[in-house]
């Protein structure tokens, strides 16, 4: 039987009016454009295939997942669990009717990926430049056909920050030209990235974050010459309200019969991420205003002349009819093919899975966890075939039922929590012809928790407010508690995720569903 579907979290109120965060999930680094009256966005992945999440909207406020833009990552390396790398920033353009993805492998380059419907095959990406460190792109076209890359750097390997350098390129993005400029160097805003080129009425504009990811605040940067100077301008920061950073994101306006130009308010609106830590980087939503011609954010409370993040706002006026809605996240695994919200944690084979050798239920194959340089076994997070999605809320419980009867003696299977570089599982584990359920954190503390009469198993798993974590079991209808409680925390860039994962030298194990309730 199909069980009703969970949101454990809403933005949109019923009223006419939404909450913040828009989307309290960790797509990171939110990148949206508006073609028509559909809204499409992308997000960083960074290690997490597939990659380059496409999200669509009608409203800006109920947001669905359609697809990804990428299977794998490019590169041998991706095999293996490379937290920290893979694509970091990406940003999303409509040009020349095509839809356009740039992003950042931190130690590869830069690259591009194009689509002619979103919800369709993205191409194979190309390398637009092989550099180590460049990250943080976005592409423009001028009005005259001349085309460009914006993008910053990374400190950790370039050696390199507060730095904004524009460069021409061919208007397919396919090759650098020469002339390029760096056109911003802000050391008093640190860690300045994250740019975005528009421009308006005759200005080009740069949104740029700067001040770090979890204390920063947003720049704005105009000129009448695309290599400057740009005289600049903060247009966003934390100021009274609980909402620290708020960090790099997208402008984007709201369809009209006239077009949209800057001073018209209630038709500008900037979508952003605020770090949660082990949630993520969740995404907010705040209003915009012109003011002589800058784009001031959220609310100025303190009359400072900067605006501040809104906790809850009237809905964009897109005219658009739009259901209550989020990502998914429960799966019954009666489709096909697996639900767009989960992502393993390196690149994945079809080996991995199947959905069709026992329909109904995901059959993972059981593979080994690894052993590091030390001989010490790896942890789950570092696992390439850990399937896994993002946390949905501050707080939720999720449920599976497992089938571990085909593991291979001292094969284990279950479910797993993630986060700050730590995991912690709960998981079936076989010795022959006998079944024990274990908790684990990482692979080095085990606690038996029961023999089990058969491999047949309900877990679950509920998530407190301030990320603590309690696993709990049952083998009929009243589920036990687990003593011990985890506290997930962030880690490679990435929010905690919850997963599950089977373990051995062949065999498998089967799920019957994931419910979040």
């Amino acid at each position: 039987m199909k069980h009703p579907y969970s949101y454990p979290y809403r933005s949109d109120l019923g009223n006419g009016r939404y909450r913040n965060p828009v989307l309290h999930a960790d797509y990171s680094d939110p990148d949206v454009i508006r073609v028509g009256e559909d809204y499409w966005m992308t997000a960083s992945s960074f290690n997490c295939t597939p990659a380059l999440p496409i999200l669509h909207s009608r409203d800006l406020v109920n947001w669905t997942i359609v697809n990804h833009a990428v299977k794998n990552l490019p590169g041998e390396r991706f095999k293996d669990v490379q937290l920290g790398s893979g694509i970091w920033a990406p940003a999303i353009r409509y040009h020349a009717g095509k839809y356009w993805i740039v992003f950042p492998m931190v130690e590869e380059g830069i690259y591009v990926t194009t689509a002619d419907d979103p919800r369709g095959e993205w191409c194979e990406p190309w390398s637009l430049v092989q550099a180590r460190g460049w990250i943080d792109p976005c592409l423009f076209w001028d009005d005259d056909g001349k085309a460009y890359l914006i993008h910053a750097y990374a400190m950790s390997r370039s050696g390199k920050k507060e730095i904004l350098h524009l460069r021409p390129m061919t208007p397919d993005a396919k090759t650098l030209l020469p002339g390029d400029k760096e056109i911003i160097h802000a050391p008093h805003h640190p860690y300045l990235e994250g740019p975005k080129f528009h421009k308006f009425n005759g200005w080009y504009y740069i949104l740029a974050p700067g001040g770090s990811v979890q204390v920063g605040w947003q720049v704005a940067y105009r000129s009448r010459n695309i290599f400057g100077p740009y005289e600049e301008k903060v247009v966003l920061e934390q100021g009274s309200t609980p909402i620290n950073g708020p960090h790099q994101g997208a402008l984007v306006d709201i369809p009209s019969n006239n077009e949209q130009v800057p001073g018209s308010d209630g038709a500008w609106w900037f979508l952003h991420f605020q770090d949660d830590k082990a949630y993520g980087r969740i995404t907010h939503m705040n209003p915009v205003r012109w003011v002589d011609g800058w784009p001031l954010m959220g609310v100025d409370y303190d009359g400072n002349g900067i605006g501040e993040p809104v906790a809850e706002w009237e809905k964009p006026a897109t005219g658009a009819t739009q259901p209550i809605t989020a990502p998914a996240n429960t799966d019954e695994f009666d489709a096909p093919t697996l639900g767009l919200q989960w992502q393993w944690h390196g690149n994945h084979e079809s080996s991995f899975y199947s959905l069709s050798e026992r329909p109904g239920w995901l059959t993972l194959k059981g593979r080994p966890l690894g052993i590091d340089a030390e001989g010490k076994t790896f942890s789950p997070i570092k696992a390439p075939h850990l399937v896994a999605q993002k946390f949905p809320a501050k707080e939720f419980s999720v449920e599976t039922l497992l089938d571990a009867s085909n593991l291979s003696s001292g094969g284990m299977a279950g479910l797993t929590i993630v986060g700050g570089g730590h995991s912690a599982w709960i998981a079936v584990t076989r010795e022959g012809n006998d079944w024990k359920l274990l908790h684990l954190l990482d692979t080095d503390e085990c606690t038996e928790l029961a023999v089990l009469v058969k491999p047949q198993i309900r877990l679950r798993l509920e998530v407190r407010s301030d990320a603590s974590c309690r696993f709990s079991f049952a083998t009929d209808d009243v589920f036990q508690p687990v003593e011990h409680v985890f506290v997930a925390g962030e880690g490679g860039w990435i929010g905690a995720k919850v997963g599950i994962l089977a373990v051995g030298n062949g065999g498998s194990a089967a799920f019957d569903y994931i419910r979040f309730l």
